[in-house]
């Protein structure tokens, strides 16, 4: 039996931030104080995906919450955003870092942001195991973008990623894609870094009924949920929206979001058949994952090693048909085919996503064998004992 530990949890995403790694954090945290472990969370004033701090008081019973960046405003600029919070959530883990590390067993810091951990690195206690868990590695997504001013937040990044992951005891990646570019990039130990799948959060209860007249059974809804940044392909996607609701009749595309990008695809577009939602509530993910014929899990191209999209084991457990659009020989299409799970392909043309659209609607598929599979695929207890043993 693991001794119960007290934790420091370092992230600016946590509830009750609805989506992306503020909910992974907020579950993952519930599920260590259930355990019996005492957790304090070091975070912001929610603030994703939208970029604007909203204020909050709210709390979750049992966990120690410490929120910052009241005041913080982001620039539209995605760059620039990223770079206004590594920088004030540094200062803000610096103040408290000293104050909350007395008697403290574990402190994880969950990447990204990265910069707060490689300052406060320098002052943590050595007796103190720390735990990094990489949801993205920003390395990957930077190493795309070209300019004078990109190649200089690379190169930042590229030596705050490489401190930060060598002063860790652990490291956790949520792919083992991601874990093996760290490995030939950072030159890391092996022998500290394991693989942990992003985990299922869903549980079985009677969906509500506040979604049918957004998605009405009487047509074929394809649906995009979720944080919308440049990974997924934002733009892209839209286009291919518009070539689909063209192409396979009695279709409607939809964008559930929020935040800059959202805004500006909502913008830009002019097809009535393609709809705008904001994210809906905790309450009704359930409803929309049923009432969606089709949910699209898009990355964009070459950049399937640097993160492992955390929705994906809610929606194949939750037994919505899916598709994923990712790069040729990736982790989530040797998943798939290892599975027999429908359905995974690996180019952004038109017509094959249209034609893989038609076969899935069409296609007869086991759901409640694929809710088993994601079930044991993708599993908290698992990461729990990787935290705590």
């Amino acid at each position: 039996m693991n001794k119960l530990k007290k934790i420091v949890l370092i992230s600016p995403f946590f509830y009750p931030e609805p989506i992306s790694t503020g909910k992974f954090n907020t579950d993952f945290a519930l599920k260590l104080q259930e355990e019996g472990h005492q957790v304090t969370v070091l975070c912001s004033h929610p603030f994703y995906p939208e970029w604007k701090t909203r204020y909050s008081s709210e709390k979750l019973d049992g966990i120690t919450i410490i929120r910052g960046g009241q005041k913080i405003k982001y620039s539209k600029k995605t760059s620039l955003r990223r770079v206004v919070l590594e920088i004030w959530y540094a200062f803000f883990i610096l103040k408290n870092i000293k104050k909350h590390q007395n008697k403290i067993d574990i402190i994880i810091p969950v990447f990204p942001p990265s910069f707060a951990f490689y300052c406060a690195s320098f002052f943590i206690k050595k007796e103190i195991k720390k735990i990094g868990i990489i949801h993205d590695l920003q390395i990957i997504y930077s190493s795309q973008k070209k300019g004078f001013l990109n190649k200089m937040i690379t190169f930042f990044i590229k030596r705050v990623e490489k401190s930060c992951f060598k002063n860790c005891d652990t490291l956790i990646f949520l792919s083992e894609e991601m874990k093996n570019v760290a490995l030939n990039i950072y030159k890391i130990s092996k022998s500290k870094c394991q693989v942990q799948f992003p985990f299922t959060t869903i549980i079985d209860k009677p969906l509500s009924d506040n979604l049918k007249n957004i998605l009405p059974n009487n047509q074929h809804n394809i649906v995009y949920s979720g944080a919308l940044g440049e990974k997924q392909n934002p733009n892209e996607l839209l286009d291919v929206y518009d070539y689909i609701s063209k192409n396979i009749s009695n279709t409607i595309c939809y964008f559930f979001s929020q935040g800059p990008i959202f805004e500006e695809l909502k913008k830009r577009n002019n097809n009535s058949k393609i709809k705008f939602y904001s994210l809906v509530s905790k309450d009704d993910v359930q409803e929309l994952y049923a009432r969606s014929s089709i949910q699209i899990v898009p990355q964009l191209p070459n950049t399937s090693n640097g993160s492992l999209p955390s929705k994906l084991p809610n929606i194949l457990a939750s037994e919505t048909k899916t598709l994923v659009i990712t790069d040729k020989n990736s982790e989530l299409e040797q998943l798939f085919n290892d599975y027999n799970l429908q359905k995974v392909i690996t180019t952004w043309d038109k017509q094959i996503i249209v034609c893989a659209i038609k076969e899935l609607l069409e296609q007869k598929i086991d759901l409640k064998k694929q809710k088993i599979t994601a079930e044991k695929l993708f599993n908290i207890n698992s990461l729990i004992g990787k935290i705590v043993s």
